[in-house]
């Protein structure tokens, strides 16, 4: 009913909110005033899984913050894609160029299971920067967060040793190993699947 789907909707939105707030309390407080605004500017966005939030070429005006679920980032190279990041709850997700050159998006970013978001528009973000201070500071501390992260994937990037790769990425993201298909790890790894599937199959003997 429709009742139903806005109460289930309203409890999304308030379970979501909550989390963000989570973060940032957890990185820089904020005022009240830039809490009321945030509030009213956030809006709920549910999509299914294996849907685009981002389409490579499109403009992407929305920065989001993943409440449930995972999602990747793609570009294509002919008929292959290849998975550029992976991310999940209670991080934020955009195409970074697109959002802050304002130009087309080169990738595109595709929900692995349903994903519950908050999104704000950069106006919204841009009029946060002009008349809470504050606001700054916590994008500055959420932006040394995300570099890091960027320098980790560069890292894993220049390993030479498949083994050495998964052993990585297992160690860095071991909260989404059963979340994600395989052949986007392998993508995202930068080797062939049937390479990524011998070494964990030498992983599960080991263990075994």
């Amino acid at each position: 009913t429709v009742e139903n789907y806005m109460a289930n909707s309203t409890n999304h939105f308030e379970k979501a909110a909550e989390s963000l707030f989570n973060v940032i309390n957890a990185a820089h407080p904020l005022s009240n005033e830039a809490i009321v605004y945030i509030k009213e500017k956030i809006q709920l966005l549910q999509i299914s899984k294996g849907s685009l939030l981002v389409t490579a070429g499109q403009h992407c005006d929305n920065l989001y913050f993943v409440g449930k679920g995972v999602l990747r980032g793609y570009v294509k190279q002919g008929s292959k894609d290849i998975t550029t990041w992976i991310t999940a709850e209670n991080e934020l997700v955009t195409s970074i160029s697109s959002y802050y050159q304002q130009i087309p998006s080169i990738e595109n970013i595709e929900a692995l299971e349903d994903c519950i978001l908050l999104s704000i528009h950069r106006s919204d973000m841009q009029f946060m920067y002009d008349h809470f201070p504050e606001v700054n500071i916590l994008v500055r501390i959420l932006l040394e967060k995300y570099y890091q992260d960027a320098e980790e994937r560069a890292y894993i990037c220049r390993l030479t040793d498949a083994t050495a790769k998964d052993h990585r990425f297992i160690n860095t993201k071991s909260h989404l190993l059963n979340r994600i298909p395989l052949k986007f790890v392998a993508s995202f790894l930068g080797m062939t699947l049937e390479t990524l599937s011998r070494i964990r199959g030498r992983l599960s003997n080991v263990r075994v």
